[in-house]
């Protein structure tokens, strides 16, 4: 039997997530990371971007976070995120005109903008995407 540990995911609004998991698998900044039981103690920045959880039986549950921490100590990870939601629960259209909003007004030379929040904009909109796609990936759709 494989060990567990328990997983937590917590954003500003509320909790998304508790239960027990045996391996989590989250976008940080230097990449993907991967979390099984008894990984050494931890904390490190979440990039926007999927978050899966492989529960008993290789169930997995989907998640997207804006950013964030994730957390490890001995018997529990824990995903501080700015924003999270399931993954199902994701706009795909939206997040296509979030992106393609956000590529013009980086293109238009002549308006005053942020590139910085374009920027971020830009990075949230293509890290949604990201998430749609690698569950589509993992349930046979397109």
């Amino acid at each position: 039997m494989t060990k567990t540990f328990k997983c937590e995911i917590v954003s500003a609004e509320a909790s998304i997530f508790s239960g027990d998991a045996e391996q989590v698998v989250a976008a940080g900044r230097m990449g993907d990371l991967g979390v099984l039981a008894g990984h050494t103690p931890l904390l490190t920045e979440l990039a926007p971007g999927p978050v899966r959880i492989v529960r008993g039986g290789g169930e997995e549950d989907h998640f997207y976070v804006s950013g964030g921490f994730l957390e490890v100590q001995p018997e529990v990870v824990t995903v501080l995120a700015d924003t999270a939601v399931r993954a199902d629960d994701l706009d795909e259209a939206a997040a296509e005109e979030a992106r393609q909003q956000a590529l013009k007004a980086m293109q238009d030379k002549s308006a005053e903008m942020d590139y910085t929040r374009a920027t971020a904009e830009l990075a949230e909109a293509m890290a949604q995407l990201r998430t749609i796609q690698q569950l589509r990936r993992k349930v046979g759709r397109s």
